[in-house]
């Protein structure tokens, strides 16, 4: 056997695996492709449906439904004292979220995202028309509590200072003297329903799901495509050669 042929049969497999590997990677892409349009219009759904009662919305996290960016209404009142402070950007801004507890009806208490406030305005002296007494009316997007620190890149949410960085839920009611046998165990984040004196700005969950994939899968599929013209000219130039 000629070296020529040698570097044919030794290449083959070669090629055949890498070729497999970007074919398997472009169909991968295209069934989360599939995935992600479905998650999209699922999500798209829940944001136009009807609210919702709470009770019905504790009822379906407690048999294990998915809960997250369905619309809820409920109402109570609003304990401005205990309010913990999430830090975040909000349309290139630096600031926190509100989170405050909300007692309702029946004695149990609720943590609400009632919005942003800039970095400068996290006192509740600087936004005093904002601290509604009275019973209020919410409507917002129901939010499951996380399990753990989503990334150890986060900081450690300071206590001593009300600044989360994580919405770790048992340490924001434990930080405010919030029994853990009256804590409704999901958030709410309120709707952009102007509160007055313009704080909290309301309506800020983040819904952001890029959806890549088909330009992935385009990519995979291209640079197989490039495999095999490249491996066949390659192949036939050496064939020729050897005839020559």
């Amino acid at each position: 056997m000629k070296a020529a042929e040698r570097r044919v049969w030794f290449a083959a497999p070669l090629v055949l695996l890498a070729l497999a590997i970007l074919l398997g990677l472009g169909t991968w892409q295209v069934k989360r492709l599939y995935w992600k349009e479905a998650l999209i219009a699922d999500i798209e759904e829940r944001l136009n449906a009807g609210p919702v009662a709470l009770s019905d919305m504790e009822a379906m996290a407690k048999s294990g439904g998915d809960i997250e960016y369905r619309r809820v209404r409920l109402s109570g009142t609003f304990d401005h004292a205990r309010e913990r402070h999430f830090f975040a950007t909000h349309q290139g801004r630096t600031g926190y979220y509100i989170y405050t507890p909300l007692t309702l009806a029946d004695g149990r208490i609720l943590f609400v995202n009632r919005g942003f406030v800039p970095f400068e305005m996290k006192e509740q002296a600087k936004r005093p028309d904002g601290q509604v007494a009275g019973e209020v009316r919410i409507t917002g997007l129901a939010r499951a509590p996380l399990a753990a620190k989503p990334s150890s890149l986060l900081p450690d949410n300071d206590i001593a200072k009300n600044i989360f960085y994580w919405k770790d839920l048992a340490v924001m009611a434990s930080s405010t003297d919030i029994p853990s046998d009256r804590l409704v165990h999901l958030f709410v984040d309120a709707d952009n329903t102007p509160n007055p004196g313009g704080w909290p700005q309301g309506g800020v969950t983040l819904i952001d799901l890029p959806n890549n994939h088909l330009q992935y899968a385009i990519t995979w599929y291209g640079l197989a495509a490039a495999l095999v013209i490249v491996a066949g000219f390659a192949y036939f130039r050496n064939g020729k050669a050897q005839g020559d």
